[in-house]
């Protein structure tokens, strides 16, 4: 089927690509674009993310993510107890029918005060929610600049 798509009341056809009206006289999707823009196939799309993730990985935060994780992962035991405690807290952040949630929050933050003090802990739980936080920031950013509901 025959697809158009409608931005601020103006209807596009986005079956063409190559920037003029269709022969129902609606104009091409690609006519909102400014002209440096170049049309990229799915494929192009792809590689570009790839690229763009290799890009990503040259950044300060991933680096120090990196480093505090390998850092950490010298201790097997260590890091076995800080993902047991990243898995917890996923849980608990996730749980949607607890009355008592609040109270179980303050009950593990409590439990692993003394554990969260540990330098190889904190560097790595710092770094790593640094890095979540820039990711957040792409994908908000993402999701503002395309036009998807």
């Amino acid at each position: 089927p025959h697809q158009v798509v409608v931005i601020e009341g103006e209807q596009y056809d986005i079956d063409k690509a190559d920037g003029c009206a269709n022969e129902r006289g609606q104009r091409c999707i690609t006519d909102t674009l400014p002209k440096e823009i170049h049309i990229m196939s799915d494929k192009e799309i792809i590689e570009a993310t790839r690229q763009f993730a290799a890009t990503i990985m040259t950044s300060d935060t991933y680096k120090a993510y990196l480093y505090q994780r390998e850092k950490i992962k010298k201790q097997p035991e260590l890091y076995e107890k800080v993902n047991a405690y990243r898995q917890t807290n996923f849980d608990l952040q996730n749980e949607t029918d607890s009355d008592d949630i609040f109270e179980r929050m303050e009950a593990f933050e409590k439990e692993y005060e003394k554990f969260r003090e540990d330098p190889f802990v904190d560097g790595f739980l710092q770094a790593e929610l640094a890095f979540c936080r820039m990711m957040q920031e792409v994908y908000v950013l993402l999701a503002e600049e395309i036009d998807f509901e």
